[in-house]
């Protein structure tokens, strides 16, 4: 005769699994907030760079009009350092031709008080190019930099920069 055997069905999840599902959500958590953090700073800084683009315009066509830099926001034809702001931005600077982004209002306090600068050079052409942050000019230009003030860069590091701001 066949005796039933009555097998237990294993249902749900033992503690130890829970407490393993648990540990590694703890490690990808540990992980993955200082890496979005970084972007969160990173998108901050590029607002600068994207209101900037005015100023950089409005400097670029000073130089090609009357072959100097402007000396201020009012000569390049742009308000004053206070009346351009953002939600992270607190100001656009120009002097002598570079520009000085500032940041500031709600932005992250890793870049609170940081400044992004961008520098203008103007080729054998007459083009107007520019460095933006601790990066060089692009490489085999003649680029004339005479009368030009360097915009600022100022406690922002490297990684919280446009890789095209990076040296």
């Amino acid at each position: 005769m066949l005796k039933n055997i009555s097998k237990s069905l294993q249902k749900g999840f033992t503690l130890i699994e829970l407490m393993i599902v648990v540990a590694i959500i703890g490690i990808l958590a540990a992980i993955a907030i200082p890496a979005y953090q970084d972007y969160v700073i990173r998108s901050q800084v590029s607002e600068g760079l994207a209101m900037a683009a005015a100023s950089k315009v409005a400097v670029a066509e000073f130089y090609a009009n009357r072959g100097t830099w402007p000396a201020t926001n009012l000569e390049a034809g742009i308000g004053l350092e206070s009346q351009i702001q953002g939600k992270y931005v607190s100001g656009i600077n120009i002097t002598g031709g570079g520009i000085t982004v500032s940041y500031g209002n709600d932005v992250n306090d890793n870049i609170t008080s940081a400044t992004i600068g961008l520098t203008p050079g103007a080729s054998l052409n007459g083009d107007v190019v520019w460095a933006c942050g601790n990066s060089t000019f692009p490489s085999g230009a003649s680029i004339l930099t005479s009368g030009v003030t360097p915009g600022v860069t100022a406690a922002l590091a490297n990684k919280y920069m446009p890789s095209s701001c990076r040296p």
